[in-house]
């Protein structure tokens, strides 16, 4: 059994006859938390759709949990023990909290399993208990996002990937969810992929960094090594 549950190996997205990625291999460890950073374009959204199987890919492998998955369609990696966060949320606005955390459980049969996951997102994000009955859409940005991780969650990942979740949030928001992220990981074990513009949440959550630009890896290493390195830098400013 491989040491990582992720594996990505020479991703290569094409749209039409533009290449959105060129060639992209990253690894995420059992129970480890690793960041995908790079600006607006870079291709941090197409790699995690692309592994999803929500974009097609042109070339490379995923692997997930030794298993290699990717053929698979969206449905079978949900039920293999991949969640996704997306970008946007996209919640149903119209439908209550209540509803929302149950739709992330749809693969689910174990109804115990569900009951007890439902409780630790109550315990992980309160204030989604006290706003059960109201729509989704009526909530804040900030409380958008925490319903948008908990649902996610209720899908009992193995993987839980959050793509882009600080955006149109303010800072003191941005800072509870790195909080919660890490709690995710420490109370669960639960491995971690987050894709961001954010460097400060990316650092500050993150053990290892993948910086993209134009659709390639540009440097890796661990977060302290990356966080002062001038490629990084260009990759994240896309100067």
């Amino acid at each position: 059994m491989s040491e990582n549950i992720l594996e990505i190996k020479n991703l290569k997205v094409m749209f039409g006859k533009s290449i959105a990625i060129h060639d992209i291999s990253l690894k995420v460890p059992k129970g480890g938390i690793v960041t995908v950073i790079g600006s607006n374009g870079a291709g941090k959204s197409t790699t995690l759709n692309a592994m999803m199987s929500i974009v097609k890919k042109t070339a490379g492998t995923v692997f997930f949990n030794g298993e290699d998955i990717t053929n698979e369609p969206t449905q079978n990696i949900v039920q293999k023990g991949i969640a996704l966060a997306p970008e946007g949320r996209h919640l149903f606005p119209y439908l209550t909290v209540q509803k929302n955390l149950i739709l992330g459980a749809t693969q689910r049969k174990d109804k115990d399993g569900i009951a007890r996951d439902m409780e630790f997102v109550f315990e992980l994000f309160p204030i989604l208990k006290d706003r059960l009955k109201q729509k989704a859409g009526t909530m804040s940005g900030g409380q958008q996002q925490m319903l948008a991780i908990a649902r996610a969650l209720m899908a009992d990942p193995k993987l839980l990937c959050l793509d882009e979740p600080s955006l149109g949030l303010a800072p003191v928001v941005i800072d509870d969810i790195g909080e919660k992220i890490r709690e995710i990981n420490k109370t669960r074990g639960t491995s971690i992929l987050l894709v961001e513009q954010n460097v400060h949440l990316a650092f500050g959550t993150a053990q290892y960094c993948y910086a993209l630009q134009v659709g390639n890896v540009v440097a890796e290493g661990t977060t302290e090594a990356i966080r002062s390195d001038d490629v990084v830098k260009r990759a994240y400013f896309g100067g």
